[in-house]
């Protein structure tokens, strides 16, 4: 089974490049992030049209997530469990039937946190101790579990072109480190980093500064994989040549291949 993750930075803006991208790589599982798109904004006919099922926990011109799947799910949970007053759309899960039993993916864009000196970044750190409790209460299951997507946060020093321009910044910040190691620390495996050690790695190029050009990136979107999926991973890579193309993300999807 084939599983991708990407932060498309607006569906409707890049439906012409997500079909693209559908077409070429025929990945079996797609998460999104940032549709920035209500679920009835979502322009799912085109994606349909493709053998891609929708389902979709959007929210007006911010945030937004969506799985995108071969197959129907057996079942979609939407929102991140640990706290009812939180109104912003990150979250959905779905689970799916194979030969080899079932397979649980996560979809998620974790708050950036920026700027630090405000709310966002207490809300982010909320958001990863709820994202743990969550990731516990499924690895009690012992299924794969794939926790896919844009965490806004950059691991390690060679996840980032140049360590000293992220220093105090939301996504670098050892706190913000520390809780995704604590994801780790539960039996994750973050997919790409155990196949790939290659500096340079990285999945996002901002738009200013000719960040792409010169290859100044950061590695932040990420598949975290349950010790059953992990021991079934075939392979990990990121397409970076998506971020070339006409009116692009500033991201670029990630993949994996799972023998389930």
């Amino acid at each position: 089974m084939k599983i991708a993750t990407w932060n498309i930075n607006g569906v409707k803006a890049r439906i012409d490049n997500l079909v693209a991208w559908l077409e070429e790589c025929q990945p079996d599982v797609a998460c999104l992030q940032e549709l920035k798109s209500i679920d009835e904004g979502v322009p799912r006919e085109r994606l349909e049209e493709i053998g891609y099922h929708v389902e979709t926990h959007g929210q007006k011109g911010f945030n937004g997530v969506a799985i995108l799947s071969k197959q129907s799910p057996d079942e979609v949970n939407r929102g991140l469990p640990g706290d009812d007053s939180d109104e912003q759309s990150r979250f959905i899960e779905a689970v799916f039937s194979t030969d080899k039993g079932v397979v649980r993916v996560a979809c998620l864009y974790l708050p950036n946190g920026n700027p630090v000196d405000t709310e966002k970044y207490p809300y982010k750190l909320r958001w990863m101790e709820r994202l743990q409790a969550f990731a516990a209460d499924r690895l009690a299951l012992e299924e794969p579990l794939v926790l896919a997507g844009d965490y806004n946060v950059i691991p390690e020093p060679v996840d980032c072109h140049d360590p000293k321009v992220w220093e105090g910044d939301a996504l670098f910040l050892p706190q913000t480190r520390q809780a995704f190691r604590k994801l780790e620390n539960l039996g994750f495996t973050d997919a790409l980093r155990s196949v790939n050690d290659k500096p340079g790695t990285y999945t996002f190029w901002d738009y200013q500064a000719g960040a792409w050009q010169k290859n100044n990136g950061i590695r932040i979107d990420h598949l975290m994989l349950s010790p059953e999926a992990a021991g079934r991973l075939k392979s990990a890579h990121v397409e970076p040549h998506v971020r070339a193309w006409e009116k692009p993300s500033d991201h670029v999807p990630v993949v994996i291949e799972l023998d389930v």
